[in-house]
């Protein structure tokens, strides 16, 4: 039965409001390429797939006005209780979450079509190649996806081990998986003949067998990949997404969802590139090196460092901030932990009502996924101005008298530009070891997610300053207002 808008409108109209929406998603992303017009380009993104989704149901007649009300009610619902109640720090997990139901809803919608024009067919029939085969292509990568983002956001949380595992038999056994999903796909489009509604007809096992190795295809690619390296998985799933929804939109003969699929895609698989340049590392060593091995060095922590640690307090630290022309503060994931955020801002606050240069050293993998400092500091109000990226601030270090690391630990360790065949040996570093003086904020001497020492915190111009990163900024607000008043 024809759609409610179908019916009153011509074929023209479908395809210019999926145009508009179109036009809504690329001037998104634009908008989301600057913190500025970031949540201004997410609301326009957003209202773009609003758009498509309600145009889609209304004019195929997939669902009664009545059923698709209440299914925008309550995924949005759901959609607004987790961006409420989740924490920033968790956001990640969430992104990993919402990558992996796109892929799964893609798999999930391509079978749904092969079994809806099987059930149609009355005589001896096949179905057309141009289905069969984007069906088995959005089966494969949305199952992958699906899969292997459940096991990245499960990494993040610390429900499933974040140390890198790297086997022949873990190679050989995404091998085979790969194999048997391609050869059930082959199965899906070399069909023969069958007749509709035929019980028997091959391709009905061989799209789930194709479903189910991919399943365990993606479990295996995600699985042995260190913690480390989850910003850039996280990136490179979002970009499978992307794909499994393009491809799907193929399944469909549906624009908009092949242009929105299309434009994830892309995006997502460029921001893997920038991550992995970041990192100084390819994408096959990302997928298969593992970072975070090391040679063992990094079991007793106490025992490198022993002797060689310059510890400090938030007095001392005032102390110097006092007599500070410029200072630079560089946040990493310890502080995301800790929600120091606001504290910082405030401290920073205080410093530039002082006469005090101050700035934030921001590194493109700094937390668990791209923007995440930006977007705690930006929670935080902090001006834009402030940021510097590591290109622009890693200059200034030598003109700066304190530079303050709130959490962070591998994006500052000088072992990067100094040693050869360490895991992030050549990676891009925040080089905060030039500053005159360098506040090290963090818990303990635990190594970062590389697993390895930093040498920086042994450095004759470094200071410790041990405690949680929320508490030991809120100290240095109060001890920094006490000293000024």
């Amino acid at each position: 039965m024809a759609g409610i808008l179908a019916q009153n409108l011509p074929d023209a109209a479908l395809q210019f409001l999926y145009l508009v929406a179109g036009v809504l998603f690329i001037q998104g992303l634009r908008d989301m390429t600057h913190p500025r017009t970031a949540t201004r380009g997410n609301q326009i993104s957003a209202g773009g797939m609003f758009l498509a989704v309600i145009v889609t149901a209304l004019w195929f007649d997939i669902l009664s006005p009545l059923v698709l009300a209440a299914a925008l009610l309550i995924g949005g619902g759901v959609g607004v209780w987790l961006a409420v109640t989740v924490e920033t720090t968790e956001m990640p997990q969430l992104v990993g979450l919402f990558n992996g139901f796109g892929g799964g809803a893609s798999a999930l919608v391509a079978g749904a079509e092969l079994v809806d024009t099987f059930n149609g067919a009355t005589a001896v029939t096949t179905l057309p190649v141009s289905l069969t085969a984007t069906a088995a292509i959005a089966g494969i990568i949305g199952s992958v996806t699906f899969w292997g983002s459940l096991v990245a956001a499960g990494k993040l949380q610390g429900i499933v081990g974040g140390s890198p595992v790297s086997t022949n038999v873990g190679h050989v056994i995404k091998v085979l998986f790969l194999g048997a999903a391609v050869i059930a796909g082959l199965v899906l489009v070399i069909q023969p003949e069958m007749v509709g509604n035929s019980p028997i007809a091959p391709w009905i096992p061989s799209y789930w067998v194709l479903v189910g190795a991919a399943s365990i295809l993606g479990i295996f690619l995600v699985f042995p990949i260190g913690g480390a390296d989850m910003p850039v998985v996280i990136a490179l799933l979002n970009s499978y997404s992307g794909l499994a929804a393009a491809t799907t939109g193929f399944v469909l003969g549906n624009t908009a969802l092949i242009v929105a699929g299309t434009l994830v895609g892309a995006s997502g698989l460029i921001l893997t590139v920038i991550m992995c340049e970041s990192m100084n590392r390819s994408l096959t060593n990302v997928l298969f090196g593992g970072l975070g091995t090391d040679d063992g060095e990094s079991k007793d922590m106490e025992g490198i460092y022993e002797g060689q640690i310059q510890e400090t307090s938030p007095e001392e630290v005032v102390m110097l901030l006092e007599t500070a022309d410029r200072a630079v503060v560089v946040p990493g994931y310890g502080m995301a932990v800790a929600q120091a955020q606001h504290a910082v801002a405030e401290l920073i606050e205080l410093l530039d009502e002082h006469g005090v240069d101050v700035e934030f050293g921001i590194h493109p993998v700094a937390g668990r996924m791209p923007g995440h400092m930006n977007a705690l500091l930006a929670e935080a109000d902090v001006p834009y101005d402030k940021m510097r990226e590591l290109e622009e601030v890693n200059p200034t270090f030598s003109q700066t008298d304190v530079a303050i690391v709130c959490g962070a630990n591998d994006v500052v360790n000088p072992r990067a530009n100094e040693e050869d065949g360490s895991p992030i040996s050549g990676m891009p570093v925040l080089n905060v070891a030039e500053a005159n003086t360098v506040i090290v904020n963090k818990r303990s001497l635990s190594p970062g997610f590389s697993g390895i020492p930093n040498p920086l915190f042994a450095r004759d111009n470094t200071s410790m300053l041990f405690g949680d990163a929320k508490e030991s900024m809120q100290e240095l607000v109060n001890d920094y207002k006490e000293a000024t008043d």
